[in-house]
């Protein structure tokens, strides 16, 4: 399904345009705050084959798309208008005090939190190189990347200025000038001379503040109150710089006065408390967070200790939080795998095999809700994985020294300036526990029994039918020709991964499209590159012509029919101008695609090398 339909389809399906306060994306899905939640059509959404899941949790009504969110995201802006919170003028209703928190949290971090994390990974492989003897500190090389990883946490206040003040709805560049003085090199230069400085005679607590966290977003929330009182009190002639003015004038004093030392104090004790509760028994601390960390995610609870991460991080210069989480990611890949292993369904074994691979870089999502949670059995050996592996890390205290989210790139981030010790080989040795764990009991007791299903290739409609004689079949017909590829080989991970039907794909010798079946066209796309038929049979049939031609916009394409008209077999649908579309750098690969697949037995590939239009293509079992 391609992302301007997907993007029409979800905004249908959360209320309207019009019930939509706002919404932000992560890695992989789409996080609404929605005017009324009850008017969202959930059921409607999670059958959407574009959409693997839907999650209402804090605060927020999350769709949940997978790697290609961004693109979604960016159809919702341009064809809806829709964008992040602060921009759509309706009230926000009241929420509970902790998904406020939460929801807080998630608004001022995801902006900016992908780029973190590569970061994060480049300050790990300079470890690594500085630990395996390949570079050394005093180089330029080394000098330029380390200032590469290490400028965005230096200067994180003002990248929180901007995104506190989004979500606050203050103007974003007073944040930013705020967090800007925060970290002045001036003032950098009296917090580490001790210097003694007054402002109108009150005496200042000079501090540190680059790398820190909570005292940005306390000042971004005051100057927000300050904006929001002073901004319609003043004449709109000079009010675009009398309120950044008087911002600034009360805000920057107050956050270095006051704002500044109760934040940081905060922070201290907040990471003392961390620091205790750890201390207390690591080894349990680790086996519960990997346990709980892929629950938490879920539901969006997981931004809640994202603060707490970059807090050790700033105060202590280290976090032992983090790593404990990583053997909760490898916990949920071993369960995908022990499903991909286990499995004879090819579209559960694509889907597991797609995810397997994104779980292992830190994107759980399309693991834990298109594999393991399904079946419930493969999350739980998933989590008690992760819960083993990470009792091995906190028993062995394995120390994280750059922010990153959980994942393979873990591995190089543990690794002290000392090198190699005990922990990092602790990080290693759970993450192997939790795969292997999860691995093993979900292949053993996780998945049920399947029975032997019939071979997907058959020469003949003759060899399905001796193959399953008590099942009824209808035949699908192709409708060009061509040379046939697997549906799994399609260069788009949608069609490969079976999630919008079973079928195969076609790579056409002739810009001409007939009908497959004898039924109804139920559906064409704008741009004319899809067309939709629903078989008298009730087979539904996507015959979508290349990848990503949507983008030509009706270019080259010129269809022969209407939608509801009625057409039969070796009808022509659709001409193309093959020649055209290729020459714009286009793959003319052909998916066709029975969408309603899971109302049937099985749907299998008649031929596996080149087929003429009208010959037999698919079978779809009853």
């Amino acid at each position: 399904m391609q992302y301007q339909q997907l993007a029409d389809e979800i905004i249908a399906g959360v209320g309207g345009r019009e019930n939509v306060l706002s919404v932000v994306h992560c890695a992989t899905r789409l996080r609404f705050k929605l005017q009324d939640e009850t008017r969202a059509q959930t059921e409607a959404l999670k059958a959407n084959p574009g959409i693997i899941m839907v999650v209402q949790s804090g605060g927020q009504y999350q769709v949940v798309i997978g790697n290609h969110v961004s693109e979604v995201y960016a159809q919702l802006v341009a064809r809806h208008n829709v964008g992040q919170e602060g921009e759509p003028a309706v009230a926000v209703k009241k929420e509970p005090l902790f998904a406020r928190f939460i929801d807080m949290v998630s608004a001022i971090f995801t902006p900016f939190i992908g780029v973190m994390i590569a970061t994060g990974i480049i300050k790990g492989l300079l470890a690594l190189a500085l630990v395996l003897g390949v570079m050394r500190p005093e180089t330029g090389t080394y000098q330029l990347l380390f200032v590469a990883s290490d400028g965005l946490f230096y200067f994180l206040p003002i990248l929180l200025g901007y995104s506190a003040a989004k979500k606050f709805g203050g103007n974003p560049f007073v944040s930013m000038a705020i967090a800007a003085a925060l970290v002045h090199p001036m003032m950098i230069a009296a917090a580490d001379q001790k210097a003694s400085l007054r402002f109108l005679g009150i005496p200042l607590e000079i501090l540190n503040y680059s790398s820190s966290v909570i005292p940005i977003v306390f000042a971004a929330w005051v100057a927000s109150r300050i904006e929001s009182w002073v901004h319609p009190r003043t004449p709109g002639a000079v009010r675009n710089f009398t309120t950044p003015l008087i911002c600034l004038m009360i805000t920057v004093p107050l956050t270095f006065l006051a704002i500044g030392p109760a934040a940081t104090w905060l922070s201290q004790m907040l990471a003392q408390g961390y620091l205790l509760v750890y201390s207390l028994s690591p080894a349990i601390a680790g086996a519960v967070m990997g346990a709980i960390w892929q629950v938490c995610v879920m539901f969006g609870l997981h931004w809640g200790l994202v603060p707490i991460m970059l807090n050790n991080l700033a105060t202590l210069g280290q976090d032992t939080l983090l790593p404990l989480l990583m053997p909760a990611v490898m916990g949920q890949a071993g369960a995908t795998l022990g499903v991909m292993l286990r499995t004879r369904d090819i579209k559960t074994k694509a889907m597991a095999g797609s995810a397997l691979s994104a779980s292992l870089f830190g994107i759980t999502e399309p693991a834990v809700y298109g594999v393991t949670l399904p079946h419930r059995r493969p999350f739980i050996l998933g989590c008690l994985g992760g819960a083993l592996g990470a009792s091995v890390l906190g028993f062995w205290h394995t120390t994280i020294y750059s922010f990153g989210f959980p994942s393979v790139f873990t591995f190089i981030q543990v690794i002290p300036a000392s090198g190699f010790d005990a922990s990092v080989y602790a990080a290693f040795a759970g993450a192997a526990i939790a795969l292997v764990f999860a691995t093993l009991t979900t292949w053993a007791w996780g998945w049920p029994v399947e029975k032997p299903v019939q071979p997907k290739v058959a020469e003949e409609t003759s060899e399905v039918s001796a193959a399953a004689p008590l099942m009824q079949k209808d035949v699908v017909y192709s409708p060009m020709s061509g040379s046939l590829l697997p549906i799994e080989q399609v260069a788009d991970e949608t069609f490969a991964s079976g999630l919008l039907g079973k079928g195969a794909a076609i790579v056409p010798t002739s810009g001409r499209v007939v009908s497959p079946v004898n039924g109804v066209v139920s559906s064409l796309f704008r741009t004319g590159h899809a067309i939709g038929l629903t078989a008298d049979d009730g087979a539904e049939v996507l015959i979508h012509v290349g990848i990503d031609t949507v983008k030509l916009d009706g270019q080259f394409f010129t269809p022969r029919i209407a939608t509801d008209d009625r057409v039969a077999v070796g009808d022509l649908l659709l001409e193309f101008d093959m020649v055209a579309i290729q020459d714009a750098g286009y793959d003319l690969t052909t998916p066709v695609l029975v969408s309603n697949s899971d109302d049937y037995v099985d749907v299998l590939t008649l031929t596996s090398h080149s087929v003429t239009a009208c010959a037999p293509l698919l079978s779809v079992l009853k």
